[in-house]
């Protein structure tokens, strides 16, 4: 349900989202502007408002942080662009995988594109590799980053100096690309 609430003399309008799997508050600000609020059920208005409150500076900052992007990024995607570009993804990933698995070798099993909601990628204890479609979209750097830390997980399924040593070898500017990566929020990208 759609709120506003007045923090640091600007008017602010949020969703309340009331979730029976909530444990506690949960703010979110996403690229388009979007303000969420997630909250446990039964809980009282007016201390989601005083929670809000407590977190304006941080609240305001987001907001004109992704208010300074404008839309030139981010654009939402569906059901029926992820049938257009998984086969897209699929095909660019294998060979990007096939690119930078020359130094290391690292063994896999299969190579699975997904419609996920939070990720760009993922490793699987079976050694699957997971990517979202969406990766063929992004700036092939960042997608080469995503590659090759999932690629880095079949080795060190943590994120340990160990990790990052074998991502440095194959991206040397990975901390740069990790910066530019939190531009784009796969939820609303």
């Amino acid at each position: 349900m759609k709120k506003r609430i007045e923090i640091r003399e600007r008017k602010v309008e949020y969703t309340l989202r009331v979730s029976k799997r909530a444990r506690r508050m949960r703010l979110a600000i996403y690229c388009d502007g979007n303000f969420v609020v997630t909250a446990p059920q039964g809980i009282d208005l007016n201390m989601v408002e005083r929670f809000i409150v407590g977190k304006s500076r941080w609240i305001i900052n987001k907001l004109d942080y992704f208010k300074s992007f404008g839309n030139k990024i981010f654009t939402k995607t569906n059901k029926a662009d992820f049938l257009k570009y998984r086969q897209q993804a699929q095909l660019f990933s294998e060979s990007r995988i096939q690119f930078f698995n020359k130094l290391y070798q690292f063994k896999f099993n299969k190579v699975n594109i997904k419609n996920q909601k939070t990720r760009w990628g993922s490793c699987s204890k079976k050694e699957n590799l997971n990517f979202n479609y969406k990766i063929v979209l992004l700036p092939q750097h960042i997608a080469d980053y995503i590659i090759v830390h999932e690629l880095c997980h079949l080795v060190e399924f943590n994120h340990s100096r160990k990790f990052w040593n074998f991502v440095q070898k194959l991206v040397p500017n990975y901390l740069e690309i990790r910066k530019e990566l939190k531009r784009y929020d796969n939820r609303k990208f």
